[in-house]
């Protein structure tokens, strides 16, 4: 049996959709959601650690946080597939 040599690593790509700008949306893998959400909340003249815990929600499957965390930063996140 002969196994590949090297390993693909497929990342996962996330939806971001800013509820309070007309739905603007992004697609970012799961570590760049915080950095993303950072600075539509920084032009609105804002700051939360929610960020990090939304991201960390939507990048371990934890939907139920992740909408909850969500609604209060006003923004969606959903899996858009692999890179």
């Amino acid at each position: 049996m002969r196994f590949a040599k090297y390993v693909t690593r497929v990342e996962t790509m996330y939806c971001v959709t800013d509820r309070l700008h007309g739905g603007r949306t992004v697609k970012v893998p799961g570590p760049e959601i915080a950095p993303t959400v950072s600075v539509w909340l920084a032009k609105l003249g804002a700051h939360s650690p929610l960020v990090e815990d939304l991201a960390r929600a939507a990048c371990a499957g934890d939907w139920a946080a992740a909408c909850a965390v969500g609604d209060r930063l006003s923004v969606d996140v959903f899996v858009a597939g692999a890179a």
